[in-house]
């Protein structure tokens, strides 16, 4: 699973980042994670508010922080 966090570096996106790596780690789950910080990169998914989640190339949430439960439902494959 590849697992990309798009933001600029704002709070949230490195929230975000905290969060995806701490679920992983609760589910047990592997996963390549890696944060995009160049807007060329970003817009390219078409995301105008950050941060976002994507998955497998698919943006799951953008503009907000998921809860917990949403987050590990994403990252199960749900």
């Amino acid at each position: 699973m590849k697992i990309e966090v798009l933001g600029t570096g704002c709070a949230k996106c490195t929230q975000l980042e905290k969060d995806v790596r701490k679920a992983l780690a609760e589910l047990g789950v592997a996963a390549d994670v890696s944060k995009v910080q160049d807007i060329k990169k970003i817009m390219a998914y078409k995301v105008m508010f950050t941060p976002a989640l994507v998955i497998d190339g698919e943006v799951k949430i953008a503009g907000r922080l998921p809860r917990k439960d949403e987050l590990h439902k994403y990252l199960k494959g749900e």
